[in-house]
């Protein structure tokens, strides 16, 4: 069975859903369940944004020992230096930068165009990659990007340094199969990618984030971003507990193991709901008040 990464980013996307507010000894105690689920990292949070999430980021790099934490960059110096600082006492640190790859998002969102994005995104990870060698690079708004322009962006980065690289469907636009397709043209064209982990991190806003994500691996990915209870800004992150058990009951269909200690999923899903006071919807799958519930006589 080949293994499957499943990086945790409740305490990172996860974090932004509407209503949440989770301070730094919450977050602690969420990454603890997780590390008792044996996820393969977190992205603990991003540094630049305020002096808590910095302070997240910090005492989870202090913290939490034998996974990975990840600290969120865009590209600017400025960004960087500061998740570096916050990674410092980390057993096993990642930097993760992030950028814009869509036509929509570099004209509206970073005014920048094709060529000063590709070089903005290498140089950041060649600078990352002084202090940390495990660098993952998102491209933002991927699956909405030119894919011929995001296998090159890929192929920057990847040869700058950058050991993972992240399709991310950030607006939960893409369908199952546009993700499979995706996946395997940039297994044919971004250059050095057996030598890097392909990643996948989707939206749910067509409901489609826990599909996507599982076509991607059926399509080459070995890692995904995911989230506790499926949380996430708008309709959320791809769920995490739907992921894990979709892997260990469908062998036949995805032969691959997660690693994660399937008895401590439930526990997690209380005690986000704990902390944020947020709750799910009781037909939620895996989780949920009736998962596993039986109308009298029906069934």
């Amino acid at each position: 069975m080949e293994k499957v990464k499943i990086f945790d980013t409740t305490l990172g996307d996860g974090a932004r859903t509407p209503g949440f507010g989770m301070n730094v000894g919450e977050k602690l105690r969420l990454a603890r369940q997780l590390e008792k689920m044996n996820v393969d990292g977190i992205e603990a949070g991003f540094p630049i944004a305020s002096g808590e999430e910095f302070a997240a980021v910090r005492t989870l790099a202090r913290e939490i020992r034998g996974m990975t934490i990840a600290g969120l960059a865009r590209t600017a110096e400025e960004d960087i230096v500061r998740a570096i600082e916050a990674l410092e006492k980390a057993d096993r640190p990642r930097l993760h930068v992030f950028s814009a790859t869509s036509d929509i998002l570099l004209e509206r969102k970073l005014k920048l165009t094709r060529t000063e994005t590709m070089e903005n995104a290498a140089q950041a990870v060649r600078r990352a990659r002084k202090y940390i060698d495990d660098i993952e690079f998102t491209a933002e708004d991927a699956t909405r990007s030119n894919w011929s322009f995001l296998a090159e962006v890929f192929s920057a980065v990847v040869a700058a340094g950058a050991v993972t690289i992240n399709v991310a469907d950030t607006f939960g636009y893409a369908t199952p199969e546009e993700i499979s397709q995706l996946t395997e043209f940039l297994f044919i064209h971004v250059r050095g990618l057996k030598n890097a982990t392909l990643s996948v991190h989707c939206h749910n806003d067509l409901g489609l984030a826990v599909a996507n994500s599982l076509a991607a691996l059926r399509s080459g990915a070995r890692q995904v971003e995911c989230a506790v209870n499926g949380s996430g800004e708008r309709a959320g992150n791809a769920a995490l507990e739907e992921i894990v058990m979709t892997l260990e009951t469908r062998p036949e269909l995805y032969p691959f193991e997660s690693g994660v200690v399937i008895r401590e999923l439930y526990p997690a899903s209380r005690l986000l709901i704990e902390i944020t006071g947020v709750p799910v919807q009781p037909n939620k799958a895996v989780v949920g008040a009736n998962a596993f519930a039986l109308e009298p006589g029906i069934n």
